[in-house]
């Protein structure tokens, strides 16, 4: 019994898993914790899924997250994150390259309709 002080426990944690994001008080802030509960929800989980399923697939999020901004940052244009860098790092992932393609070109639309209204409107 008095070797179980020694290891280290399922108590203690030598990686806090954060990935560098400081935690504050010792609990970071969940920034897309309502997002990933409805996105859960969409796939089939329950509607109020566990805390415990959503920590964790926000941990991932924020991983994954961190790890693209870190290499997109590494490429192209030093320390600066554009959408070329992005689209060239996703570009060997056939279903988010497309997502990303899909995405890009209905925010070129969305600019196009808007410009279009505001002429409209106020007769630039």
């Amino acid at each position: 019994m008095a070797d179980e002080e020694d290891e280290p426990g399922f108590d203690e944690e030598l990686d806090d898993g954060t990935g560098g994001v400081d935690v504050g008080h010792g609990k970071r802030k969940r920034l897309f914790s309502k997002e990933l509960r409805c996105m859960m929800y969409g796939f089939g989980d329950d509607q109020n899924p566990y805390t415990e399923s959503v920590d964790i697939l926000e941990d991932l999020v924020i991983e994954f997250i961190t790890e693209m901004t870190h290499k997109a940052m590494s490429i192209g244009r030093q320390g600066r994150v554009q959408v070329e860098d992005i689209v060239f790092l996703i570009r060997k992932d056939p279903r988010k390259f497309a997502r990303v393609k899909d995405l890009l070109t209905m925010n070129e639309e969305l600019k196009r309709a808007r410009k279009a209204f505001d002429e409209a409107n106020y007769g630039s």
